[in-house]
């Protein structure tokens, strides 16, 4: 097996819920090490409370066992070890910050301030550790934020205007169905702390990387021009269609739906033979795409009432026969069993750490490939403190004495 990019490297992860977790297991499946440090009061990490849970007769609604353990942390604690430590206590503290001297990489995502009351800051780690990236994920930075600072992915896609995106002209707001501001942030900031890495490479400095949901989010939505769009007339929410690039959008079929993309003349003309309207190839109205987006409420018409009392299949094999961009509209229970990516490890099974495969469930891989390094999450997550021992014994060298004496202190 070809080493893996990130092995060797140690992350600290003080991440909980979703938008750190997802950061750090990004980088477990890179193949760093990646040392998650729980909250022996609170039961550790809050994902591990969200319903459902497998247990050992299949999913449930209620944990039945301490060995129970929710979906949510069977997909975002894998690769990773478990340790528990009260950082409120200075004893716990004095054990971070032994760690902090063996580790590259400290990811956490508590609000606003908690770290320097902590006592667990940039600065503190930089004090014990000058080569520590020190990565911080939250709803507005380091800085704090408005109203009560606390942060939910709602939150965030309210204030960022992606709310406003989808729908029609007049609908009300639209969610977005993923947590998409509490997973778009720990890309950037995985893609903030690879930087940071590379950097102690050349300068032996960490540095603090501080991203938040709110401006990754916002700075999507400002991608697209929707400022210019309003100056010029172009409705910014239209719905299951975008006329400006006619034919494009979302269409009925008899029993289910498909969606086209054909916003260049060859792919607009494909669309054009495939519903048996050829002739309109070389209409003016529809030649060129200026007159296909003046025309686009037609075209789309035309398109929708081909259609409507064709089976999906039936019409995807017309659109693709004539080199037409479109697909069927899937559902999340059949996108995630898709042989493709299944192959590619882009979806995996998910695994209990104790328990038999008694339920079948598929969750993220690592869409990343590379030709001569080996990624992937292929180990289920821990139980809540799992690795206490080995870490303590193995990676800092204390003895079995010191640790008793930690976890009867309730440090661990």
């Amino acid at each position: 097996m070809a080493q893996r990019p990130l092995e060797g490297k140690i992350v600290l992860d003080l991440t909980t819920a979703l938008a750190g977790p997802y950061a750090t297991l990004l980088l477990a499946g890179l193949g760093a090490r990646v040392i998650k440090i729980e909250n022996p009061e609170r039961g550790g990490d809050a994902a591990r409370n969200n319903s459902p849970y497998v247990t050992r007769d299949g999913l449930s609604v209620r944990r039945t066992s301490d060995e129970d353990m929710s979906v949510s942390m069977l997909a975002r604690g894998r690769n990773k070890e478990s340790i528990t430590l009260d950082l409120k206590n200075p004893a716990g503290r004095e054990v971070f910050f032994d760690l902090v001297a063996h580790a590259d990489i400290v990811v956490e995502n508590y609000s606003a301030g908690v770290t320097t009351r902590l006592g667990i800051d940039h600065a503190a780690v930089a004090a014990v550790n000058p080569a520590v990236v020190y990565t911080s994920i939250s709803g507005f930075g380091s800085q704090g934020g408005p109203g009560t600072g606390k942060a939910m992915d709602t939150i965030i896609q309210a204030l960022s205007g992606v709310m406003m995106t989808a729908g029609g002209p007049g609908d009300p707001p639209v969610r977005f169905g993923l947590p998409i501001g509490d997973l778009l942030a720990p890309l950037f900031a995985v893609i903030g702390t690879l930087s940071a890495v590379i950097q102690v490479g050349q300068t032996g400095r960490g540095q603090h990387v501080d991203v938040s949901m709110l401006g990754a989010l916002t700075s999507l939505v400002a991608a697209e021009p929707f400022d210019a769009f309003e100056m010029i007339g172009l409705a910014t929410r239209t719905g299951d269609m975008v006329p400006r690039l006619a034919p494009f959008g979302i269409f009925a079929a008899a029993d289910g739906h498909f969606a086209i993309c054909g916003p260049t003349d060859p792919f607009a003309h494909g669309v054009l033979t495939a519903i048996g309207r050829a002739d309109l190839i070389t209409d003016p109205r529809f030649e060129k795409r200026d007159g296909r987006v003046h025309h686009a409420d037609e075209l789309h018409a035309m398109i929708a009432q081909w259609a409507a009392d064709q089976p999906v299949a039936k019409v995807i094999a017309e659109l693709e026969q004539h080199g037409a961009p479109c697909a069927e509209v899937r559902a999340p229970h059949a996108a995630v069993r898709d042989p493709l990516v299944r192959q590619r490890g882009e979806v995996v099974p998910l695994r209990h750490p104790s328990y038999d495969d008694i339920v079948e469930l598929w969750g993220s891989g690592l869409p990343i490939t590379m030709s001569d390094s080996d990624t992937g999450l292929d180990r289920p997550a821990p139980a809540l403190g799992a690795h206490n021992h080995e870490v303590l014994a193995g990676l800092l060298g204390y003895d079995s004495a010191r640790i008793a004496a930690l976890s009867e202190g309730k440090v661990l």
